[in-house]
């Protein structure tokens, strides 16, 4: 005797397919989970018999056997609990095995037969979703999560009979409501930063083509007021990524289902003592880091000197593939990791050189040793590095008005829509991710460019990845001001943003 139901595990950032087959036979009796299991999934065996038991169910005199299928997929957490208890009640007859057709149940139980888990269902629900069913059956805690995804019913219970009694048809489960999409409140408006214009003007930069961004100054120069207004002047997230972003931190145990989808650019900003793991990702059961969460979004590395070195090297892979790879014994995850990079540091250790009044106090070998933090393969992947000297107090107090966040964000909208169209052509969606060859294409060089370049490329010392980062920046000032090709006054621009960290 068989039944068979659809649940899932998680594996990386998505829900897998996973059947649960149940068969009855003769024998003493006994329950065995077989499927790969971890140590969660190999006790749910005392919980779901306890539970069977104290629901008033009679457990039959069988030899049970419960299969976990694909069988060399590794099935973690206590979701398959609730899959289990009805697929046996399922081969008992107590319902139809049919019944659990078009159904993804899940969920954890407790022995006294109530459902309860807290383990991510957003990805879950895409997964119900794309596979075209009637519904989920799952956690009252975990049906608002479940709801942001629409195309299907979500079914809350609160204990295993409740469930039972529904698939037998002798009570119906009230379906969540879907949760409606909060917009979030707005981030600081650039409007409240005076003067620096030329950091601003990076921002603009940066948001507009989807630049990494180092700001260098001394303390209360205002690089930590600048990197947080930043998420104001970029586009809200497209359905696609709002989904993949919301899954993310559904899987990181991160998502308040009150707020409903993540519709805007994530803003991350660890401190700077976060664990090689807290950035990266990771652990016994790998989950997201702070480059994961960031995806689509900011990772801002506020005093990003005082990070450990092994850290910070740890953002290379991200920054090139858009992706980072954990690997532990049990095997390898790979989880998307295309953020925009703005840093914020001091020159140095007491923070003050090149402050126009108050001296610095570091011996040039401390200074140094200081900016060798930030090795040169990461300076080399970063496109803006700006000097953020503090403002002038009399323009703070009386200046003009500055532009505001609204303002900013319509060219940036403008750019970045130029930007599309060149996606539909086969080009990357942002002018960050051109390649050598992309460029040849789209910013070809007039000879008096070339010759600029070439200057700029033996006095600054570029490479080829930084000669490569000067045509982005230039590409996108050019679609700032709407113009077909980047001219030299864009190059020279972009030149100017290319300064070494070592040169101040």
């Amino acid at each position: 005797m068989v039944a068979r139901i659809l649940s899932c595990t998680i594996s990386g950032l998505r829900a897998v397919p996973v059947y649960v087959e149940l068969d009855l036979a003769g024998g003493l009796p006994a329950l065995t989970v077989v499927g790969m299991g971890d140590t969660a999934v190999r006790e749910s065996r005392e919980r779901v018999l306890a539970a069977l038991r104290n629901s008033g169910y009679e457990l039959p005199p069988s030899r049970v056997t419960v299969n976990l299928a694909p069988a060399d997929l590794k099935k973690t957490g206590s979701r398959f609990d609730l899959p289990i208890a009805l697929g046996i009640l399922a081969a008992m007859r107590a319902f139809s095995p049919v019944a659990l057709d078009g159904y993804l149940v899940m969920g954890e139980l407790s022995l006294t037969g109530e459902v309860t888990g807290r383990e991510p269902s957003f990805p879950a629900a895409l997964l119900a979703r794309r596979a075209g069913l009637d519904g989920m059956i799952l956690p009252r805690e975990m049906a608002a999560e479940a709801s942001l995804v629409d195309g299907f019913e979500v079914l809350p219970v609160g204990r295993l009979s409740e469930a039972a009694e529904f698939l037998r048809g002798n009570s119906s489960l009230e379906e969540v409501t879907p949760l409606t999409v909060r917009e979030p409140d707005g981030p600081p408006d650039l409007a409240e930063v005076k003067e620096q214009e030329v950091p601003k003007r990076a921002l603009e930069i940066a948001a507009g083509g989807g630049h990494n961004l180092l700001l260098v100054g001394p303390p209360g120069s205002g690089k930590t007021m600048l990197a947080r207004r930043m998420p104001g002047i970029l586009p809200p997230l497209t359905p696609d990524q709002s989904l993949e972003v919301t899954a993310i931190h559904s899987v990181a145990g991160l998502l308040s289902s009150a707020e409903g989808l993540i519709t805007r650019p994530p803003f991350r900003s660890p401190h700077h003592t976060v664990s090689h793991i807290g950035l990266a990702g990771g652990g016994t059961r790998p989950r997201p880091g702070e480059v994961t969460l960031a995806h689509h979004g900011i990772l801002f590395l506020d005093e990003m000197s005082e990070f450990r070195r092994s850290s910070l090297e740890t953002l290379r892979q991200p920054m090139e593939d858009g992706r980072i790879v954990v690997t532990r014994a049990s095997g390898s995850t790979t989880y998307p990791a295309r953020f925009m990079l703005i840093g914020a540091t001091n020159p140095c250790p007491c923070g003050f050189r090149g402050h126009p009044v108050r001296p610095c106090t570091c011996l040039p070998t401390a200074a140094a040793r200081y900016r060798r933090r930030i090795s040169g393969p990461l300076m080399d992947r970063i496109d803006l590095v700006v000097d953020v000297q503090p403002p002038d107090l009399a323009g703070i107090s009386g200046g003009p008005g500055a532009e505001s966040s609204q303002t900013v964000a319509e060219r940036v909208e403008t750019a970045r829509g130029i930007q599309a169209e060149r996606n539909l052509k086969g080009f990357p969606a942002l002018n960050s991710l051109l390649t050598p060859a992309h460029l040849d294409d789209i910013c070809p060089l007039t000879r008096g460019g070339r010759d600029l370049l070439r200057e700029a490329a033996e006095r600054l010392g570029l490479t080829a990845r930084g000669y490569h980062r000067c045509l982005r920046v230039a590409r996108t000032l050019a679609d700032l001001e709407g113009k077909e090709l980047p001219g030299l006054d864009h190059l020279s621009e972009a030149i100017q943003y290319r300064q070494a960290l070592d040169g101040r």
